[in-house]
């Protein structure tokens, strides 16, 4: 039962009608018709979806179809294309309506105006649109609907509402392609490095990958104790304290370099990870960190790099058990509050999909999560890297460099993979097969053990992009610090 102020609100309710400005969408509509060069002013963001009135959507499509292929678009030369179209007979016929539309025309420097007028209140139209469906969802339970399903599909609708100019255009027309890959050079030139992409920090995998690329889904993998979260926490503290943003001419920002970096710890912890970067940092094993073994200047060291990195645009997510849709409401939602230039996922195989496809099996639960983070990756145009374990048939080769196929359920992940990168360290197993001291073995065994110290290698087993090959780094076991081998090319110049 509702009472009287409760009826009265389904009544003003029911009343509303959605924002919209007929005169607005008229006078720009007539402005193109006079002046077919207003039409370049607005193209980029206008669409005939945005027109309130159905009418002047289709006369805004015809327009821009005529004036696209070079011909004169005026209320004589459209009129064969709209004169059969229904609407028409409530407004006087065709003709009459276009020539109307003529004099109502805005001032050619009015156009823009005008046509982000319409831009903004179409948005608003599909705020409402997404608010009445959240209500009409909220009040109807569905069993097979949780909650939290219709609060990730409600906050991809308002992304999609938010980032509208940038995603779901369909096809791009090849000129604006080319414009998009010489901006992308012309950032690779005024960036350190030369990169494309984004820096790993490890300068010879930037030099084989051109950094990571936008969209690229990058899985890196390797079985356990080989040092894959160090690594994926190396790059991303990299690319989080290089960010450098940039304001542009209309007032949005980019990164000039580096990025904001959105991490997905589904194992370890924030604190852990954390750790981590600072014993990296101070060069104080993480061990004696959480042990508290150190020295006052030890603990300076730490209060220092503490508040050195305090401000870096890094966020760690370490919710357990996320399943893929939550994994791109977050990502979603920390571009739209902070920008974003990296995600990683700490790692594939604790991701869930939908209950549907975990009810079909693993494989098809896992062909899910690829397909959606690549899905996603395009969508927010950043590179995601994900890690993953491999499969224990690796241990049972002499050889225990991976290959593509110990990829855990390797169909969906090969497949939907941009880069496919294998950590390595035969130090790891090497050290397990010491030889008896004293014996000729195991002066040998010390020899192949100083060849390999500290030595990991990056397998590049794919790249839709670039060449395959491995790039050799060094690895501190102490501090889980990656960082660059030094060549003796690049080696200074001795001293006699």
């Amino acid at each position: 039962m509702t009472d009287g102020n409760s009826q009265a609100t389904i009544e003003q309710l029911a009343a509303w009608t959605a924002p919209h400005n007929l005169e607005a969408e008229m006078a720009l509509l007539g402005a193109i018709l006079t002046y077919n060069a207003a039409l370049d002013r607005v193209s980029h963001f206008l669409k005939p979806e945005h027109f309130s009135e159905g009418i002047h959507g289709r006369i805004y499509e015809v327009l821009s179809e005529m004036i696209s292929r070079g011909h004169v678009a005026n209320p004589v030369t459209i009129l064969p294309y709209l004169q059969d179209e229904p609407a028409f007979e409530d407004l006087g016929g065709a003709a009459a309506y276009l020539g109307k539309l003529a004099v109502m025309a805005a001032p050619l420097v009015d156009v823009e105006g005008y046509a982000r007028e319409i831009y903004e209140l179409a948005r608003r139209r599909a705020l409402i649109e997404i608010g009445s469906d959240l209500v009409v969802e909220a009040r109807s339970p569905d069993i097979d609907r949780s909650v939290n399903q219709i609060i990730e599909e409600t906050e991809r609708a308002l992304y999609e509402v938010a980032e509208e100019t940038r995603f779901g255009q369909g096809f791009s027309a090849f000129h604006e392609a080319m414009r998009e890959a010489i901006d992308m050079a012309a950032a690779a030139y005024q960036r350190d490095g030369g990169l494309s992409g984004l820096s790993t920090g490890l300068r010879d995998l930037d030099e084989k990958m051109g950094g990571m690329q936008p969209s690229d889904l990058i899985i890196l993998a390797a079985r356990p104790a080989m040092g894959k979260t160090a690594l994926a926490t190396s790059i991303a503290y990299h690319v989080a304290r290089n960010y450098r943003p940039e304001q542009m001419a209309d007032g949005s920002v980019r990164a000039a370099d580096g990025g904001v970096v959105a991490f997905f710890s589904l194992e370890m912890s924030a604190e852990q990870l954390a750790t981590r970067i600072i014993s990296a940092e101070t060069g104080i094993p993480s061990s004696d960190i959480r042990r508290g073994k150190i020295t006052e200047q030890q603990f300076g060291d730490l209060v220092d790099v503490a508040q050195k990195i305090n401000s870096i645009p890094l966020y760690i997510d370490d919710t357990g058990g996320l399943t893929i849709a939550q994994v791109a409401a977050r990502a979603r939602r920390i571009k739209r509050q902070h920008g974003l230039g990296l995600i990683v996922i700490d790692y594939l195989q604790l991701l869930s999909g939908s209950t549907r496809r975990a009810l079909e099996g693993r494989v098809q639960e896992l062909t899910e999560i690829t397909t959606g983070l690549k899905a996603l990756a395009k969508e927010l145009n950043v590179p995601i890297l994900a890690l993953s374990q491999l499969s224990r048939q690796v241990e049972s080769r002499d050889d225990k460099r991976p290959q593509l196929a110990d990829l855990r359920e390797s169909g969906s992940i090969e497949q939907d993979a941009d880069v496919v990168l294998f950590l390595f360290r035969e130090e790891y197993y090497l050290s397990r097969k010491e030889p008896k001291p004293g014996t000729p073995e195991h002066a040998e065994w010390q020899q192949q053990m100083e060849e390999v110290h500290n030595i990991a290698e990056i397998i590049i087993a794919k790249q839709r992009h670039g060449p395959t090959g491995t790039v050799l780094v060094n690895f501190d076991p102490q501090f889980t610090r990656f960082t660059n081998l030094a060549h003796e090319d690049r080696l200074p110049e001795r001293m006699d």
